[in-house]
């Protein structure tokens, strides 16, 4: 949890790729349905980082496998209270990971905020699907 931590705090989007196992499962705040897939996720942590402004961890809470970090940002003025609760699996990916924020009117400014980065978080996520079939096929 580490390295994910520091990658966050150092507000370093592109480690978040190598940190994801491909298979995780992302539970949005403000979405009903879970992304699937480390290309999805990645681009929406980054779009995170993006929206999110003075974020801070408050206090992290591990148990094995299971780790959850409580943090504070400000989103278009609101101040955001938040928990991401993360699983790693057995070669310590994430691969599971929700995030329940509150109060309801900085949840909804969250909304509106990443709703706004939709499409560049979609685009983000279909180009590094791209390269990677790409790198794959050039090694094959």
């Amino acid at each position: 949890m580490r390295e994910f931590r520091a990658a966050v705090e150092a507000r370093n989007g592109e480690a978040f790729d190598g940190l994801l196992a491909d298979d995780v499962t992302f539970t949005s705040p403000v979405a009903f349905k879970p992304y699937k897939g480390r290309h999805i996720t990645a681009a929406i942590l980054r779009g995170v980082l993006r929206v999110f402004e003075d974020f801070h961890y408050l206090r992290e809470i591990n148990d094995g496998d299971d780790h959850a970090l409580i943090f504070e940002a400000m989103v278009d003025g609101k101040k955001i209270t938040g928990c991401d609760f993360i699983h790693v699996n057995d070669a310590g990916k994430i691969d599971d990971f929700m995030v329940m924020v509150r109060p309801l009117s900085a949840a909804q400014a969250l909304s509106a905020a990443m709703g706004a980065q939709f499409g560049t978080i979609s685009e983000e996520a279909v180009a590094a699907a791209q390269a990677e079939a790409v790198a794959a096929g050039s090694e094959a």
